[in-house]
């Protein structure tokens, strides 16, 4: 109040809310393969009071919270949590650092593998054994007990537990009740062979996990954990966080590029694959931009640092690839949702099948609680809880692979029902750069004489003509004298003693030149040279080579709803979509009017069909993120990448098909094993409810 009353006595101060000293922790749980149990720690963290849960990632086993208790609390909190479904988890606070896979997840699963290829041998020997009689009775169920506790202690301990906490039905209440049940009724085998079974399942399932974590983990390497700086004409090694913007750093053969930059010196090709997922290098010089996490191949590059490491190209894949597995998809939340009614359901119907039978028809308990503990084995959702994820985990890493870096499952189960795509025009479907589309010299004159004429005088201008001529055009070292560059008109130069005028119809007008009109669609230029008519330029906004061909596949895969948007003149749109083959556009928008185009698209589309809106500029930002989908490409600015939800790296077009057919798989894969959890149960627990126990319909009389 006094610093705003020294200056303005009459404003008012107050606080909008009240201040609390909140902090943001980081929470490793190491040793979570589980996506069931993940997903009931993930459940009872949203019921605490205490803290914001801001995101529980599986893949990457962390949980990032909000809250104002100390974080010792928080972390006892957790963990208290935690083992209620998962006792071996170690929970630990961490700092808000890129994590990843880790050797040890590996050495753990591989540990696990062993483990179950020594208990399958062993119980092989102890069926051989039983049926054999080799053993007297006694004998015979102490083995098989003795065996059950190795396999299946954890289980049991696991069911207490959550008993204890009040979270009763599970799968490991499931598998707890039923092989108990097969001791009491006397099947020792099929009780121990269900924790084998068991078993045996959640190692496969631990190593999809590990394996989906490593294919997403790999993409660590791109990050390089130094930079060679010069600073006082010394080289110093230091942490790529510790080179600042504008200065200047080194890379030899063989090294990866640890900060995004432009080229100062040097020529090289660059591998560009695990940006991109394109195999063929890339050929950089002075001037072009180098990426960081590409490898340099060949020669040694000396790079102007244009971004910070943490806003660097390989920094910005590995926290959105890693913070893609935290955001779920309906189909998700659906299984969660499913699996939590699922299992009291089940358990209320075993012990309707174990008890209803016997008092009510008089018929024998033994082979009714069998009956009941078979429904029980046969009946457990893992399956559909533990296939759904892993699919979703598996298809967001091959994807970042392939250069298309994907925010959410959520956004790749959308993706598969586009129906709509809305490109942007300038830097998406064309080059957002002046190309040269016709040259028409005069009498006289060659296309390469006027075309070297007009690009030695463009030489020393910055207008983005002067760019076009000066990409194509070399100037071997002639520059322009008495340059004079006339707003509205062009650029009147002397070039080698001679008068050079360039410049569009009105700069010929006024110098009273006589010149021939040319109607190709573009910019116009017009040269002379000493008063005489040379010939004329069209420049204009090029296309690129996989625009039409993107809009064609993206038609022959059904979606036949695509538009363009753009702010350029209605002729210049026309143009460019008949080119393209695109029968909807519109010209001459703001940011603010693209937006109120999309949601009136989106309003025409039927219930479950999505849009995507295709961008790559600053204003396409609110655009990316109106859509349903934004997808934005990677050659684009940061605030595009920013606002996407689907990133197409290094810009390439036909990557926004690839991820259409790429989502429509993931699908296709997820409504496999989907059908066949649901076809699993609706076929069996019916036999399980008349039948013996899992080998019995096979191996008995």
């Amino acid at each position: 109040k006094k610093v705003v009353h020294k200056y303005e006595p009459d404003v008012q101060v107050s606080p909008l809310n009240e201040q609390v000293n909140t902090s943001k922790l980081l929470f490793s749980l190491q040793g979570l393969t589980c996506p069931n149990c993940a997903a009931k720690i993930e459940n009872d963290l949203k019921k605490l009071d205490t803290i914001e849960l801001n995101s529980f990632n599986l893949m990457q086993q962390t949980v990032e919270l909000t809250t104002n208790v100390s974080a010792s609390d928080i972390q006892s909190t957790i963990e208290s949590i935690v083992h209620r479904y998962e006792p071996d988890v170690v929970v630990e606070q961490k700092k808000f650092v890129q994590s990843g896979h880790t050797h040890a997840d590996e050495e753990n699963t591989d540990k696990e593998g062993y483990l179950v290829l020594f208990y399958s041998v062993v119980f092989a020997v102890a069926l051989i054994v039983h049926y054999q009689h080799i053993l007297s009775d006694q004998a015979d169920f102490i083995l098989f007990l003795v065996f059950y506790i190795c396999l299946g202690w954890r289980v049991f301990i696991r069911a207490i537990q959550n008993c204890l906490h009040g979270s009763i039905f599970d799968e490991n209440l499931l598998m707890t009740v039923s092989t108990i049940g097969a001791f009491a009724i006397g099947e020792y085998p099929e009780g121990c062979a269900v924790m084998l079974f068991y078993q045996i399942g959640e190692y496969f399932q631990d190593r999809a996990v590990n394996q989906s974590r490593k294919s997403i983990a790999e993409l660590m390497d791109i990050r390089p954990d130094h930079a060679l700086v010069l600073r006082n004409g010394r080289e110093e090694q230091v942490h790529p966080s510790d080179v600042g913007i504008g200065e200047t750093i080194l890379v030899r053969a063989g090294e990866k590029i640890p900060l995004d930059g432009v080229v100062l010196d040097g020529t090289s090709t660059l591998d560009t694959s695990a940006l991109t997922g394109e195999s063929l290098p890339r050929t950089v010089s002075s001037g072009d931009e180098a990426l960081s996490g590409c490898i340099n191949r060949t020669g040694v590059l000396t790079l102007r640092v244009k971004k910070s490491f943490g806003d660097s190209t390989a920094s910005r894949i590995l926290e959105l690839v890693e913070s893609a597995s935290g955001r779920k998809s309906p189909t998700e939340y659906f299984i969660t949702t499913f699996s939590r009614w699922y299992t009291p359901v089940v358990i209320g119907l075993a012990v309707l099948l174990c008890v209803v039978p016997p008092v009510f028809f008089g018929y024998a308990w033994a082979e009714w609680v069998r009956r009941a503990c078979v429904f029980l084995i046969v009946s457990c959702p893992c399956a559909l809880v533990v296939s759904i994820p892993l699919t979703f985990f598996a298809g967001i890493g091959v994807a970042s692979r392939g250069g298309i870096l994907v925010k959410g499952s959520n956004y790749l189960e959308a993706l598969s029902r586009l129906s709509a795509v809305v490109f942007d025009k300038t830097g998406t479907l064309t080059r957002g750069r002046f190309g040269i589309v016709s040259v028409q010299p005069a009498a006289g004159y060659t296309e390469k004489s006027l075309l070297e004429c007009a690009a030695v005088v463009e030489s020393v201008s910055t207008h983005p003509i002067a760019q076009a001529f000066n990409e194509v055009v070399p100037v071997n070292g002639v520059r322009p004298t008495e340059y004079q560059e006339i707003v509205g008109r062009g650029i009147v130069a002397r070039v080698e003693g001679h008068r050079i005028l360039v410049g569009n119809e009105l700069l010929m007008q006024d110098e009273k030149i006589h010149f021939q009109r040319n109607t190709a669609f573009g910019t116009r230029v017009y040269v002379a040279s000493d008063q005489e008519y040379m010939g004329s330029i069209v420049l204009a906004d090029t296309v690129r080579e996989d625009s039409r061909q993107t809009i064609e596949d993206l038609h022959a895969l059904g979606i036949q709803k695509i538009a363009m948007l753009t702010g350029d003149e209605t002729e210049t749109a026309k143009d460019i979509a008949e080119k393209l083959g695109i029968e909807t556009y519109h010209a001459k928008l703001l940011p603010d009017q693209k937006v109120e185009i999309l949601e009136k698209y989106e309003q025409e589309l039927v219930q479950g069909e999505k849009l995507a809106f295709v961008g790559d500029g600053i204003n396409d930002a609110p655009a990316l993120t109106q859509a349903d989908i934004g997808v934005a490409m990677g050659n684009g600015t940061d605030i595009a990448m920013e606002s996407g939800d689907i990133v197409i790296m290094e810009g390439d077009l036909e990557n926004v098909v690839a991820a259409v057919q790429f989502s429509r798989k993931v699908m296709r894969r997820i409504k496999e094993n989907i059908f066949w959890a649901f076809a699993y149960n609706v076929i069996l627990i019916p036999i399980a409810a008349g039948a013996l126990m899992p080998w019995g319909i096979f191996f008995r009389p």
